[in-house]
């Protein structure tokens, strides 16, 4: 699968890693973005943002890790909502085997978010970048 060449070990790694596939790819990425306020006054980042170099399309990154079970997984759906709020696009980036499967299938289902390991091709296809090796059927 895509992605499972960098070893991520923590949400920092994970935040770097999905920089590095997007520089990979010839896109831009620059890491915590300031972008406003939250609703009661917490400054507002965005972990990776990435840019098309040519189109300017942008996309927000939103990266969470968890290598244990426990409770961080109760945010994410807060997360999600926060990215309504976003002044682009945005999606999570999500890694680690402490994600209940409830927690993932919540996460998959909403459209918003992807496991680092899926993320090449979602960047792929968002960006209009060539998929890289995978084989188009032919129409007859």
């Amino acid at each position: 699968m895509s992605g499972r060449a960098l070893a991520v070990a923590n949400g920092d790694g994970l935040a770097k890693a999905v920089a590095q596939l997007g520089r990979d790819l010839g896109l831009e990425a620059i890491e915590q973005v300031r972008v406003a306020r939250r609703i009661w006054g917490a400054e507002r980042y965005i972990d990776v943002v990435l840019t098309h170099p040519q189109t300017r399309k942008t996309l927000g990154i939103e990266c969470k890790f968890q290598s244990v079970r426990g409770t961080a997984e109760e945010k994410i759906p807060a997360t999600i909502k926060d990215i309504d709020a976003w002044p682009i696009p945005g999606l999570v980036v999500f890694a680690g085997e402490g994600f209940t499967e409830n927690m993932r299938s919540f996460l998959i289902s909403t459209g918003k978010a992807v496991e680092f390991d899926e993320v090449k091709p979602w960047l792929c296809l968002f960006f209009g970048l060539p998929l890289g090796g995978a084989q188009t059927a032919s129409v007859v």
